[in-house]
C-alpha cells in the first residue's frame, strides 16, 4: 500500500501485489470505483502476474483536487505510478472509465503499454451505443451484473456491494469522471492503436452496450474480441475465474 504525491497536490493510492520481476499488469477501475472493486480479480492475475492497482484520483484512497479533470490527467496519473514503481512498461487492464484511460496511455505513451486490455468500454465518437435495458426501479447497483445472476446469487451482490463500501466516496468526484469521459473522444484514433489489444465485454452488459465490444474491436488493429456469453457490466467479479483466465492467456501469448 502506497502513495504518490502528483505535482497538482492530488494524492493517489495504489497497492502491489504478486512477485515483482513477473510480468506486470496496470488495473484501472470505473467510475466511482476503488481498488477493492477488482477483489476477485487480483488475487487470480497475482498468480502469475505483478500486478499494480491504483486508486483513480476521486475514487477509493485517493484525493480529488479541482473541480475538473480529464482523461488525459487520469492517463497521465497511471502513468506516473508505473514511473513510481520503476515499471518502464507494462499490460494495462482498463474497465468502463478505465478502458477510455488505458486507451488514452496506449496511444499517448505507445512504448509504455505492452498490451491493452479493454473491459466493458468505448471510445465515444459518433457511438456509443446506448444500453438497451434498465435495471429494477431504486437498485441502481444491480445493473453492473446480468439480470440472471443478479437473481440467480444475490448473496454474491450483497457480498460485493459490502467490499466496495469500505472506501470512501468524495462527493462530486463521480460526476467529474463522468463529464470527463463525455468530453473523451478517440473513435476517429484507435486505428493508431499499436498495443496487442483484447476486448472483453458481457453480452448481458446493461450499462456499456456490447456492441460498443465490437465496434473497438472492428477499429484497432488486429484486435482479438472476446464476449463472456450471459455476463453483465461488472464481468470481473461476476464470473472472474473465467475473465482472468482469458486475460492470462493473452498476456502469456504477448509476454516480454
Amino acid at each position: 500500500m502506497s502513495r504518490l504525491a502528483r505535482p497538482d497536490g492530488c494524492s493517489l493510492y495504489f497497492e502491489t501485489h504478486g512477485t515483482r520481476g513477473s510480468e506486470p499488469i496496470v488495473l484501472v477501475e470505473g467510475i466511482g470505483g476503488s481498488v477493492e472493486a477488482w477483489g476477485r480479480t487480483i488475487p487470480l492475475l497475482a498468480t502469475e502476474l505483478f500486478v499494480v492497482a491504483p486508486d483513480l484520483r476521486g475514487n477509493g484512497r485517493s484525493d480529488m483536487p479541482g473541480e475538473s479533470i480529464s482523461i488525459e490527467t487520469l492517463a497521465d496519473d497511471m502513468l506516473a505510478v508505473m514511473d513510481e514503481v520503476g515499471l518502464p512498461s507494462a499490460h494495462v487492464y482498463g474497465l468502463s472509465l478505465g478502458g477510455t484511460v488505458a486507451i488514452r496511455m496506449a496511444l499517448a505513451a505507445r512504448s509504455r503499454v505492452r498490451t491493452l486490455v479493454l473491459g466493458a468500454t468505448h471510445a465515444q465518437g459518433p457511438l456509443p451505443v446506448r444500453p438497451r435495458a434498465s435495471g429494477p426501479k431504486g437498485a441502481p447497483h444491480l445493473l453492473l451484473y446480468s439480470p440472471r445472476f443478479a437473481a440467480e446469487r444475490p448473496e454474491r451482490v450483497a457480498e460485493d456491494l459490502r467490499t466496495w463500501s469500505r472506501t470512501p466516496r468524495r462527493p462530486g468526484a463521480a460526476r467529474r469522471q463522468w463529464e470527463a469521459l463525455r468530453r473523451f473522444d478517440a473513435y476517429d484514433l484507435l486505428p493508431g492503436i499499436t498495443a496487442p489489444t483484447l476486448v472483453l465485454h458481457g453480452t448481458e452488459d446493461r450499462v456499456v452496450d456490447p456492441e460498443n465490444a465490437r465496434i473497438l474491436a472492428s477499429r484497432i488493429p488486429r484486435a482479438e474480441l472476446l464476449l463472456l456469453e450471459g455476463a453483465g457490466h461488472a464481468f470481473h467479479s461476476e464470473r472472474a475465474e473465467e475473465a482472468a483466465a482469458m486475460v492470462l492467456d493473452f498476456v502469456r501469448r504477448h509476454a516480454a
